[in-house]
């Protein structure tokens, strides 16, 4: 029975964290982070597999090369399809304006911080802001099968501005994150270096892939002039294939 109720345990953790993720990620960081063994990762991602092959649920693994990633179903692509469509033709929603805004000012900034900072998943916002053209991506230097997202020139030129400096405060918030990275990096270094006498337990995550913390971070004022209407504003995807 106890077993059984770890693999439960396994299974829901693997979900939420392939969730929140929302890009491939390997099993070997899967199992540094919940302090496993892969080939125990592996028989918890076969058990969540199985669940989401089920009629009922909306969402499967794509599993290659050691990593995985939790999609959609291609079966509700038309669905996907028709909610994309409706953004399009409706102004920037608040969820939107606030993932602008901490991009504008935080950016670059990797998805999983900028999910962090909001407390939800962010894909389809981000992609919708990538169609309007209103935010570019980069891959991230640190991993490869990651991006890193920025205000794009369509934004800066619907603001009227020459550059992200000159947003209002800009120099302000950015300090500012700079330093709780500074700060979160300090953290993880002296977790790392504690827990290395410790042979067994879970250890810390890598620095680069930590966010800031949420409760320290003020809230970032939204751009003017976003927020109204895009249409002026390229929607060509900025999207790598």
């Amino acid at each position: 029975m106890e077993n059984s109720e770890d693999n439960k345990k396994l299974v829901s953790q693997l979900e939420a964290l392939l969730f929140i993720y929302g890009e491939p990620i390997s099993v070997k960081k899967l199992a540094k982070t919940l302090g496993l063994k892969e080939a125990e990762v592996n028989r918890g991602l076969e058990s969540l597999g199985g669940e989401l092959a089920r009629e009922e649920r909306g969402l499967s693994l794509v599993q290659d090369k050691g990593q995985v990633q939790l999609v959609t179903k291609p079966v509700f692509s038309k669905l996907l399809e028709e909610i994309t469509k409706q953004e399009f033709a409706e102004t920037l929603t608040p969820a939107a304006l606030e993932t602008l805004s901490i991009i504008a000012y935080a950016g670059p900034i990797a998805r999983a911080d900028l999910e962090y900072i909001r407390g939800v998943n962010s894909s389809f916002t981000l992609r919708a802001l990538l169609m309007r053209g209103l935010i570019e991506r980069e891959v991230d230097p640190r991993r490869s099968n990651a991006y890193l997202y920025s205000a794009s020139f369509d934004l800066l030129r619907h603001l009227g501005l020459s550059k992200a400096d000159d947003l209002p405060e800009y120099k302000k918030y950015k300090d500012l994150v700079a330093h709780l990275y500074q700060a979160l990096e300090s953290k993880d270094k002296s977790q790392e270096e504690t827990a290395l006498p410790t042979a067994a337990g879970p250890e810390a995550p890598p620095a680069a892939d930590e966010p800031a913390s949420a409760q320290e971070i003020q809230p970032i004022p939204t751009p003017e002039g976003v927020g109204t209407s895009t249409d002026n504003v390229g929607a060509e995807e900025n999207e790598k294939s």
